[in-house]
């Protein structure tokens, strides 16, 4: 009889244990938990961490992550405004904020991120084909561009390669734009939006060569510019160095001839200053002076036609008549 009571005691123990096992839970700090009794909520969310109690084996304990979630979407091809294809890679970060709302609409965690996959792609596509590429890309108005410095050299006809497109809005702006649609649309589901971001932006694989090229040709422009530049400035510079130099040179002959000529007055001075001092001096100068003659204007073929009152045949007839002048001697 002791014995049957000490089993009877022991049962009623386990009994009581295994329903006080399912009758109390724990909620952690990272959850908040959802009551359902025959699959439907009761009473409100558990949001507070620590020990709860609920019916055994009719109620269940559905736990809910309370933590910032990631969402990472996959790489999506979509046009933008000026109709260039793009592969546009986003990612966000959203919590659950109204347990209740969100176990009633989505129940679990993967029906939530393929609702975002939706949700956030759309806006993602709407935003993009509202605005051109250089407005995806870029982040701020004022940013200064990194110009060569061969590009800062050129004149002002040329001052704007390497400058940045102006833009109006700015990749924070289109973002700014995605997360407020976005926000609005998953807010029904009890989910809050914290923030999106554009993780890469790259050029679809079917337009990538096509851009590339026009990239290419555009680089090549510039340097056929840069070398017509260059050789119009060698011209130039060959111009003028045939220029100054005919200039130097036509400077140098008029000095020469300037000193030469200075040389031939000091000299024909001279000249006079000394055979000018007497009749005799003067006599031998034009003699010397016509003897030097005879030896530029007489070769060995000349032949001379003078008057008999020249001064060049006075010498000579006066040479002949000295050759003849022995025969004349008695």
């Amino acid at each position: 009889m002791k014995k049957i009571s000490t089993t009877l005691v022991m049962g009623i123990l386990l009994l009581i244990g295994f329903l006080l096992n399912n009758a109390l839970y724990t909620v952690s700090e990272v959850e908040q938990v959802i009551i359902t009794q025959f699959g439907k909520p009761v009473g409100k969310p558990v949001v507070n961490a620590g020990l709860n109690i609920k019916m055994p084996f009719i109620q269940v304990v559905n736990g809910i992550d309370k933590r910032v979630l990631e969402w990472d979407g996959d790489p999506s091809d979509m046009p933008t405004k000026d109709k260039l294809y793009i592969s546009v890679d986003l990612f966000a970060r959203w919590r659950i904020t109204d347990p209740l709302q969100y176990f009633l609409r989505l129940r679990d965690e993967r029906s939530a991120q393929s609702r975002l996959d939706d949700i956030l792609g759309s806006e993602t596509r709407n935003a993009v084909a509202k605005h051109e590429l250089i407005e995806i890309i870029r982040t701020t108005k004022d940013r200064e561009p990194l110009q060569e410095v061969i590009l800062s050299h050129t004149d002002s006809d040329n001052q704007e390669v390497g400058l940045l497109v102006p833009i109006q809005k700015g990749r924070k702006l289109v973002e700014q734009e995605i997360f407020a649609a976005a926000a609005e649309k998953v807010k029904v589901f009890g989910i809050e939006l914290l923030d999106i971001r554009f993780k890469r932006i790259n050029y679809n694989e079917s337009v990538r060569p096509k851009i590339y090229e026009r990239m290419i040709s555009e680089r090549r422009q510039i340097a056929e510019r840069f070398l017509s530049e260059g050789n119009g400035e060698a011209a130039r510079i060959r111009g003028d160095r045939v220029r100054e130099l005919n200039r130097i040179q036509s400077e140098a002959y008029q000095q020469v001839e300037e000193i030469r000529g200075l040389a031939d007055a000091n000299a024909a001075e001279i000249y006079a200053q000394a055979y000018n001092q007497s009749s005799q001096s003067v006599n031998l100068y034009e003699f010397t002076r016509t003897m030097q003659s005879y030896l530029t204007i007489i070769s060995e073929n000349t032949t001379l036609v003078l008057s008999t009152d020249s001064d060049l045949f006075k010498f000579l007839n006066g040479i002949q008549s000295i050759n003849h002048a022995p025969a004349n001697i008695p």
